[in-house]
């Protein structure tokens, strides 16, 4: 793995315009651009990412996912402060329930690392808040007072940023609430700060109830032997590993970047769920593909990887109408004037067949 060229005066992790600067991850002809994205936008940058940088430009998809750019300063007509609407959905602080049987329980709004596409990016970061104790024990009411409730997600910001005291603390508050029967956190620290999985974080998450943990990551390279050990830890203490990835231009949009990727998830015990559709997030526009493009890709991975390596491609619906399958649709209804149902249906190769296959004549056999 090549490494970024940093300069001898490089900060360890990346928290300004300042450090980027230092790092030699921008020039002094980008800064005022960058200096007006981070205004208003977070930018972070871990050392365990700093160093899988490998070079620093656009073309770099480590790089491109979070070191700011010109491009966002670009907002489109159909871009939302919230796109996938969140708001409407939240009770009381820190919950989004926009699902019957689910929800998400945000602690904190801040996160190791702030990446470029991120639909919350505009409530996220150093001066966002954690939940107070009466916030949380609100929330925390609600979850009770709602038995419908079976599974509670924990999102953020990144709810592994906080201390592993604070998360034992919280799991075992929802351990203790008998409707609920899974508990789902999202979070992106095994990868980009690995060294917060400790063995007391990893007994923080060991309860009764069923723990799963969702990694997100975008591309191969972030999986790095320090991001695959702490992925390690986690599933050798029996917690099971699922990933979602965003689809980004020119990070992932391609047949080869995504099977590298999806091959070494599931090579470390961990199962590609989601593959999000970019959000319609402000000043976005430059990293998102479309719909097309995802699913003719969707199309190539079903010939290129096994089962265990699909993800699901998901779009989620502005206004808070939730996610949907969207991928490449393989069967179509077959009008032949058949009294039963019957459907055309595409294989990994793009030939087409006949389901149930058309009778042949008698006597006539079918090839070998």
């Amino acid at each position: 793995m090549t490494t970024t060229k940093l300069s001898t005066n490089a900060p360890r992790a990346i928290r300004s315009t300042e450090d980027l600067l230092a790092a030699g991850l921008i020039d002094p002809g980008q800064r005022p651009a960058v200096d007006e994205v981070t205004e208003e936008l977070s930018v972070a940058i871990t050392g365990t990412m700093l160093a899988a940088i490998g070079e620093p430009s656009q073309d770099d998809p480590i790089y491109r996912q979070f070191v700011p750019s010109a491009e966002e300063l670009t907002t489109g007509p159909e871009e939302l402060v919230d796109p996938i609407g969140d708001d409407p959905f939240s009770p009381v602080k820190g919950i989004t329930h926009r699902y019957p049987d689910r929800l998400l329980l945000a602690p904190v709004l801040v996160c190791p690392v702030y990446c470029r596409f991120c639909f919350r990016r505009e409530k996220v970061g150093p001066g966002s808040e954690v939940l107070s104790e009466a916030e949380l024990n609100t929330a925390l009411g609600y979850i009770r007072s709602h038995p419908e409730v079976w599974e509670v997600i924990l999102t953020g910001g990144d709810p592994l940023i906080l201390s592993a005291r604070r998360i034992a603390a919280l799991v075992a508050e929802l351990d203790a609430i008998p409707h609920v029967e899974v508990i789902r956190v999202h979070t992106r620290v095994p990868v980009v700060d690995p060294e917060r999985v400790t063995a007391e974080m990893v007994q923080a998450l060991r309860v009764a109830t069923p723990v799963y943990v969702c990694i997100h990551t975008n591309h191969a390279r972030e999986l790095t032997p320090e991001a695959c050990a702490a992925c390690a830890r986690l599933v050798d203490h029996g917690i099971p590993l699922l990933s979602q990835t965003v689809l980004l231009r020119g990070i992932n949009d391609d047949p080869q970047s995504l099977e590298e990727l999806l091959r070494t998830l599931v090579k470390n015990r961990i199962k590609p769920y989601y593959l999000h559709h970019g959000d319609l997030a402000r000043g976005t526009s430059h990293l998102r593909t479309s719909i097309a493009t995802g699913q003719r890709l969707m199309r190539a991975l079903r010939g290129r990887v096994s089962g265990l390596c699909q993800p699901t491609y998901v779009l989620d619906i502005p206004g808070g109408y939730g996610k949907v399958p969207i991928g490449h649709n393989f069967v179509e209804p077959l009008e032949d004037g058949s009294e039963a149902p019957r459907y055309r249906v595409e294989d990994i190769h793009g030939e087409r067949h006949d389901y149930p296959p058309s009778p042949l004549p008698d006597g006539v056999g079918r090839p070998e």
